[in-house]
C-alpha cells in the first residue's frame, strides 16, 4: 500500500502550500526552505499531520542519480558505459571529480530536504502549542518520525563524504558561522544519540502494520538506524544490542520468495523496515508518485507486454560478483539479482571456469522479459527490475509502481551476525542461526561455525547492488584490495568524494 494516499498529498500541496525544493535552488536561501507552511493556522491542530507527510514526501523525493552515485563504486557493480555521463564511469573507477553535477546534486537535494525536516518538526512544536494532551503526545512521535528520516539522509551523505554538516535546525545561515565540519565519527554518533531519543515516542509495530501511515518510521526503524550508524563506529556491542532488540521482537519475518521480495507482491512485506514508497494508485493514467529506475533498466528489450519502456542501461552487476555467485552454488539469488544478455552469457563462457552455466541463467526471464544484447553492459540489475507483466495496464515507465527498498530484515540479522563475528556479546540467537535463516531462504545450506568472512560472503550475496552497502562494508574493514579489481586501483584516500566545487564556493569551511 502507498504509504501516501493521492488525497493526502494533494490536500498537502494546496493547504500547506508545501513546494518541494529543486536541485538548482542554494541551501543559502533559508527564505525559501523555512516557510513551506506559508500562513499556517497552528491553531488547526489536526493539520499536524501535514508536516510530517511534508518530510515523508521530501525524503522520497531522490532523484534517480542520487542512489546510483551512493552504489557504483563497489565491486558488486559496474557503471554501464555511459557516453553523455562519463563522469558517472570515472567515479566507478575512483576517478572523482569536484565540478560533476550528480556530485553536487546529491549533497544539496539531501541538505534541502534534511532541513525540510528541521522545518517540519519547528511546525509540528508550534501546532502541539496548541494541542490538547493527544495532540502533543501525536506531535512527540511525528518529531521522532523526522528526525528518523533525517537521520537516514545525514548516514547516506557521511557515507559518502566522510566530514559533513550536523544541522541543528531550519536556519541555514548557522552553517555559514561554523568554525569546523564535524567528523564522520561525530556524525554517526550524532545519530545515534538521535535515535536515542526518537525511540520512546515511535510506534512499537512493524512499519507495514501502521494504518495512519502505512510504511512509515517506527520504533524498529530508529533501531535499524542506530545499528548501522554504530557498525560505522565500529561499536559493535551497539550494533549487536540495537539489531537484537528488532530481532528479539518476533514481529519481523524474511519474505518468502527472493525474486518478488524486490517486485509488486513483496511491496512493504513483513521484511519491510525503511523503504521509498511509489505508486501508481491502480490506475493506467493520472496522478502517480514513482521514482525514475530507467537507469538499472537494459537499453534493450522485448517485454512480455509490449509496449513497456526498456532502460538506460547505467548500471550493471559487477562479473566479479557474477562469478562469486556461480561459485558458491547460488540460485535464486543470481537470478533475482541479475539480468543476463545472450552477450554477456557469451563472456561468462569464454572463462573455461564456467562453461557450463545453470539453466536459469538465460537471457528471458521467469516472466517472459527478453534481456537482449545492448552496447552499454553486458548485465543489468534484476533488483531493480519490475516485470512487465507487473506493470498496470497504461503504465509503460520501466519500473513503475515499485518501491524502493533501503533497509530489510535480512541486513539486520546479516549485521547481529557480523557484530557477533566482531566479538560482541548477544543473547538474542547465535551468528550461525542468524545467517542461516538467511541462507535458507535462499536454499543455501546451513552453516556451522560462521566466521567473519563467511559473514561478509552472505552480506555479499545478500544485499548486493543495494545502496553500495558492499563498497562501505569493504571500506569499514579497510578490505581495499577486494575493490581494485577489473583494472581498478583502489587506495585508502579514495574512500571519500571530495565536496562538490559548488558548495565549497557557498561553504568556504569545506575547502579548508
Amino acid at each position: 500500500m502507498k504509504l501516501f494516499t493521492k488525497n493526502i498529498i494533494l490536500t498537502l500541496m494546496a493547504a500547506a502550500g508545501f513546494a518541494m525544493v529543486g536541485c538548482t535552488d542554494k541551501l543559502d536561501e533559508p527564505e525559501l526552505n523555512n516557510n513551506f507552511a506559508g500562513g499556517t493556522d497552528f491553531t488547526k491542530t489536526a493539520d499536524m499531520k501535514l508536516s510530517i507527510i511534508g518530510v515523508y514526501e521530501a525524503f522520497q523525493s531522490r532523484g534517480w542519480e542520487q542512489p546510483l552515485l551512493i552504489s557504483v563504486r563497489g565491486d558488486d557493480v559496474n557503471a554501464g558505459g555511459l557516453g553523455d555521463q562519463q563522469d558517472f564511469a570515472e567515479t566507478d573507477l575512483f576517478n572523482y571529480n569536484k565540478d560533476y553535477w550528480m556530485y553536487n546534486s546529491l549533497w544539496e537535494n539531501i541538505y534541502v530536504d534534511v532541513i525540510s525536516a528541521h522545518t517540519a518538526m519547528e511546525q509540528i512544536e508550534r501546532y502541539q502549542e496548541f494541542a490538547d494532551e493527544s495532540g502533543v503526545a501525536l506531535g512527540n512521535q511525528y518529531i521522532a518520525e523526522a528526525k528518523v528520516l533525517r537521520a537516514m539522509m545525514l548516514f547516506n551523505i557521511s557515507q559518502v563524504w566522510g566530514d559533513v554538516f550536523i544541522t541543528e535546525s531550519s536556519d541555514t545561515g548557522a552553517l555559514l558561522s561554523l568554525t569546523s565540519v564535524p567528523t564522520q565519527q561525530e556524525v554517526m554518533q550524532h545519530i545515534s544519540d538521535q535515535m536515542d531519543e526518537a525511540i520512546p515516542f515511535l510506534t512499537n509495530m512493524r512499519p507495514n502494520e501502521r494504518t495512519d501511515l502505512p510504511g512509515g518510521a517506527t520504533i524498529y526503524t530508529a533501531y535499524a538506524i542506530k545499528a548501522l550508524a554504530n557498525q560505522e563506529l565500529k561499536n559493535y556491542q551497539a550494533v549487536a544490542e540495537a539489531a537484537g532488540k528488532i530481532i528479539n521482537s518476533g514481529v519481523f519475518s524474511l519474505y518468502p520468495d527472493y525474486y518478488e521480495l524486490f517486485k509488486t507482491p513483496g511491496k512493504l512485506s513483513n521484511e519491510s523496515i525503511l523503504d521509498l514508497q511509489y505508486s501508481d494508485f491502480g490506475q493506467g493514467e493520472g496522478d502517480s508518485e514513482s521514482h525514475l529506475y530507467a537507469p538499472y533498466g537494459p537499453q534493450n528489450w522485448t517485454p512480455a507486454v509490449e509496449g513497456a519502456s526498456s532502460g538506460w542501461g547505467f548500471f550493471e552487476p559487477s562479473m566479479k560478483f557474477i562469478k562469486f555467485m556461480l561459485d558458491r552454488g547460488e540460485t535464486t539469488r543470481l537470478e533475482t539479482s541479475v539480468l543476463f544478455t545472450d552477450r554477456g552469457i557469451a563472456e561468462l563462457q569464454a572463462d573455461p571456469n564456467y562453461s557450463n552455466l545453470p539453466n536459469f541463467v538465460s537471457n528471458t526471464t521467469r516472466d517472459g522479459d527478453i534481456i537482449n544484447d545492448y552496447a552499454r553492459a553486458l548485465f543489468a540489475s534484476g533488483k531493480h527490475y519490475m516485470p512487465s507483466n507487473q506493470l498496470i495496464p497504461g503504465r509503460t515507465g520501466y519500473g513503475s509502481n515499485k518501491n524502493y527498498s533501503i533497509i530489510r530484515y535480512s541486513e539486520i540479522l546479516l549485521m547481529y551476525a557480523e557484530a557477533l563475528a566482531q566479538g560482541a556479546s548477544g543473547n538474542v540467537m547465535s551468528a550461525d542461526q542468524a545467517v542461516n535463516q538467511v541462507r535458507a531462504r535462499a536454499n543455501m545450506p546451513a552453516l556451522s561455525g560462521v566466521t567473519l568472512d563467511q559473514v561478509l560472503d552472505e552480506k555479499f550475496a545478500e544485499l548486493s547492488m543495494e545502496w553500495g552497502k558492499r563498497y562501505f562494508d569493504m571500506v569499514r574493514l579497510k578490505r581495499f584490495d577486494e575493490l581494485s579489481y577489473d583494472g581498478r586501483t583502489f587506495t585508502e584516500g579514495k574512500i571519500f568524494l571530495p565536496y562538490p566545487q559548488a558548495q565549497v564556493d557557498q561553504f568556504p569551511i569545506l575547502g579548508n
